[in-house]
């Protein structure tokens, strides 16, 4: 993991940091995360490895935190946890894996050194080491993170000294806890052992000459010859019954895959690869769909959808292959397209919020502006991060006449993206024209921030004049 503090633990006895400050250094660590790293919100691709997390969540006793997992952008093979159960797996690594049993194996692995809070142990044992300065290590490390080479030249944040992050790597007691947690995990599940041992059989595999080309997750997760023998005899010793195993759908994890392939990876390369899908077997759906979506990433939106039809006359009703037709019927300006296929969409899948936010942006497109303002509020409900929705609203009550509602959502946009004085300028606007006593409570609050914030920039920005 590039992350050499990314797991917390402790066994149950000896907490070196409490709950609440686990809480707020996983706080500081979404911070810098969210700054250095572009994560993907596809709600398919997303819902599907929450779905896995919580597969082996629900086995397991109640858990002092709310876990919630990621997929970072990146190709390099890694996957890491912060602290509070914050669980992040890099699409390059999620690409490499060949089933959902691997992907369960990683995601238990992550989740056991996040229940024995391993760099609480490390703290307690690293006194010089603060909260304070962990968040610094944090910053430094995810700055240096493009890749293994950066693991021993990672950037430090203050006067921390980089033999010091070392001290909060794992051990190798703390691997072989967290595997032993992992298999008792993976087996509750119905998914085995099976799924952790190839995966890092497949990581061990990568590891060529040069140490900047090994993957970053076998850098502070070696995958030891005792550690792979453990692993090893646990599955020789410990078969998991037919009847516990749990049901795997092969073609959804293929179906994952060529969505994070076809939408967030290098174009052309997916081109080639879902070609030579397509050539063994031709009239392969999920290829196809996957060559549609690298298509439409290039921006050949006809081609595209040519290949996507293809793929719905195999499979008519599949809500994710009709949200991509109605995104790319949007992408290209065929709005009343675009509102048929996201329509059938919502219907099938009401609770996925991508489909409802191109609903919505095609309604506006078409003019029917009460209806996209309804289905932006909807996602707003759901997602309160969902920030980008704030611009849409304030559009679409600018249009509306309603200016005083236009104004609120357009500084709540503003404030969001950090554009004090224009979030100044709105909510100044707003408050005079806005009857709702919370609101213009809410209102005075965030004019307050802002004019406070906007008013130290100025002065920052005049000293640096001077």
């Amino acid at each position: 993991m590039v992350f050499l503090l990314a797991h917390l633990t402790v066994m149950p006895a000896a907490y070196s940091i409490t709950i609440q400050e686990e809480e707020e250094l996983s706080r500081e660590f979404l911070r810098v995360v969210r700054k250095q790293f572009d994560l993907i919100q596809d709600p398919f691709v997303i819902g599907y490895v929450n779905k896995i997390g919580s597969n082996i969540l629900s086995n397991m006793p109640p858990q002092p935190f709310k876990y919630q997992f990621y997929i970072v952008k990146q190709h390099v093979y890694n996957a890491f946890a912060t602290p509070a159960g914050h669980i992040f797996i890099n699409s390059g690594l999620l690409a490499a894996l060949e089933n959902e049993e691997e992907l369960a194996g990683i995601l238990a692995h992550e989740i056991a050194h996040v229940v024995s809070r391993h760099i609480s142990q490390n703290i307690d044992r690293s006194p010089k080491i603060n909260l304070a300065t962990l968040a610094g290590i944090a910053a430094g490390i995810l700055i240096g993170s493009g890749g293994s080479a950066a693991l021993g030249n990672a950037v430090m944040v203050g006067s921390m000294a980089a033999g010091q992050s070392a001290s909060l790597a794992f051990s190798r007691e703390d691997e072989l806890q967290a595997d032993q947690l992992a298999f008792d995990y993976l087996d509750k599940a119905g998914y085995g052992s099976i799924g952790l041992l190839t995966s890092l059989q497949k990581l061990r595999s990568k590891q060529w000459f040069g140490t900047d080309q090994i993957p970053a997750y076998l850098m502070t997760h070696p995958a030891s010859e005792e550690r792979m023998g453990n692993i090893d005899t646990h599955i020789a010793n410990n078969q998991l019954p037919e009847t516990n195993r749990k049901h795997i759908d092969k073609d959804v994890f293929r179906f994952v895959q060529a969505t994070l392939s076809g939408k967030y990876s290098n174009a052309e390369t997916a081109l080639v690869s879902f070609d030579s899908q397509l050539k063994t077997h031709p009239g392969d759906t999920i290829a196809l769909y996957g060559k549609a979506l690298a298509l439409a990433n290039k921006g050949d939106y006809p081609n595209s959808l040519i290949y996507l039809k293809k793929a719905l006359e195999k499979d008519a009703l599949n809500p994710v292959m009709l949200k991509e037709l109605g995104r790319i019927y949007f992408l290209g300006g065929q709005y009343p397209k675009a509102l048929q296929a996201l329509e059938g969409s919502v219907g099938l899948a009401p609770e996925d919020n991508e489909s409802l936010f191109y609903l919505s942006r095609t309604r506006m497109e078409l003019g029917e502006l009460d209806k996209a303002a309804d289905g932006f509020n909807t996602i707003l409900e759901r997602n309160s991060t969902e920030t980008g929705i704030y611009l849409f609203l304030g559009n679409i009550y600018g249009m509306q006449g309603k200016m005083g509602k236009a104004h609120y959502y357009l500084g709540k946009y503003y404030q969001s993206k950090g554009s004090w004085k224009t979030a100044v300028v709105h909510l100044e606007k707003a408050l005079p024209l806005t009857t709702d006593p919370k609101q213009k409570e809410e209102i005075e609050a965030m004019l307050k921030r802002a004019t406070k914030t906007a008013r130290r920039e100025s002065l920052e920005e005049e000293g640096e004049r001077k």
